[in-house]
């Protein structure tokens, strides 16, 4: 037995040296180069020095498209951010990822711009995480001061949805709904907000060129009154394939004030999968007046109704090309004596929410009376037009 052993030991020492020769032999023939640390610093600035060459030599040989000085333009100034992955933030690993992505952040710009107490409760983080995590993002997309300049070029350079009517269009700067904010057409019944609602639906799925914007709808429906027959109609005038278009809304009705709400936050999993382009909610309020009834309730549902038109607007900042529309309710004022009593429900909130307000009424016949109550940059104005079998249209 001690005689096996000696032999294998003096084995394994021969096998031992043979790999230490070859080993040798390897460093010996390899062409790699042996880097002393003292030269690693000067070796990476060799290499970024010759990397900064290349970027140079293809900036100079080639030109970027429109599109892509656009797209370049909205990440330089932090505006558009929507193909970032979160997982560069620090802090982010790979669960806290699928939290954020599974509630709907799934992009730094969406983390950057919600509060903290969102993200808290819907991807259930704990307050000093969540700090640490928008504070990476802001800070990775620059979020803070910038010049006029930089606001006057994204703007110029926001897409818009045609109404199908010129008058109404010129009475929205010239070209119909604008991405990037929040629009809302109040006034009575039967003065064409649902209408004007599917008309939008059809037509953000145009060509750019034909007043579209190429993306899909997404129509949450409080009030039961979404039709798909007005969208077969709506499409058949233009010559488009119905069964296409009624493919690219996505639909949802709400049936309760919790319900709406759940469905806005829903919004944020789909948009980018789906190419939402457009969010309509038909009505912003109808449940609220319904469920919450009385002064004491009052405070409740201004409060909700406030949280939930700052969701549908941070949706509109998180996505450049996404429009968000609202139908809204009116109620009478009863001590108006002259003039038109009708005033839009929801008060001051709804008001201060919308970006853009605009106020429907009857006129003659078919005939409907658009009036600009409210824009940032829009003087105040009319537009008639009209509703028929094929759409929204202007009066002959």
């Amino acid at each position: 037995m001690a005689a096996k052993k000696k032999k294998t030991t003096s084995k394994a020492k021969a096998t031992a040296s043979k790999k230490k020769t070859t080993s040798k032999k390897t460093t010996k023939s390899s062409p790699k180069i042996a880097v002393e640390e003292d030269n690693v610093d000067e070796l990476l600035n060799d290499l970024m020095e010759d990397d900064s060459d290349i970027n140079e030599e293809l900036s100079s040989d080639e030109e970027l498209s429109p599109d892509q000085e656009i797209r370049d333009l909205e990440t330089y100034h932090g505006l558009s951010a929507i193909h970032y992955d979160i997982k560069d933030l620090p802090g982010v690993g790979a669960t806290i990822a699928k939290k954020l992505k599974d509630s709907g952040f799934g992009t730094v710009n969406s983390i950057a711009i919600t509060p903290k107490s969102v993200i808290m409760e819907q991807a259930g983080l704990g307050d000093k995480t969540a700090l640490k995590i928008i504070a990476a993002a802001r800070e990775s997309l620059n979020i803070g001061f910038k010049t006029a300049d930089s606001v006057w070029e994204r703007r110029k350079n926001l897409a818009r949805i045609s109404s199908n009517s010129k008058s109404i269009d010129d009475l929205l700067g010239g070209e119909g709904i604008e991405t990037g904010g929040l629009t809302e057409f109040f006034g009575e019944y039967r003065t064409g907000k649902t209408q004007i609602m599917h008309q939008l639906c059809v037509n953000v799925q145009l060509p750019r060129n034909q007043g579209g914007i190429e993306g899909k709808a997404l129509y949450i429906d409080s009030e039961g009154t979404f039709r798909p027959e007005r969208i077969i109609q709506m499409s058949e005038a233009k010559g488009l394939d119905y069964r296409e278009v009624l493919k690219n809304i996505v639909y949802a009705r709400a049936y309760s004030s919790d319900h709406q709400i759940m469905l806005v936050k829903d919004c944020m999993k789909i948009i980018g999968e789906k190419n939402i382009k457009l969010i309509i909610v038909d009505s912003l309020i109808s449940h609220f007046r319904a469920e919450f009834i009385g002064r004491g309730t009052l405070a409740n549902r201004q409060q909700l109704l406030n949280l939930h038109i700052h969701d549908l607007l941070r949706l509109s900042e998180m996505y450049p090309e996404l429009a968000v529309v609202v139908t809204n309710q009116v109620q009478s004022k009863p001590d108006t004596f002259f003039g038109d009593p009708t005033r839009a429900a929801g008060g001051n909130v709804i008001a201060h929410g919308a970006t853009v307000r605009i106020y429907l009424r009857k006129g003659k016949g078919e005939q409907r009376v658009a009036k600009m109550i409210d824009a940032p940059n829009l003087p105040e104005g009319e537009a008639i037009f009209t509703l028929t079998e094929g759409g929204i249209a202007d009066v002959d």
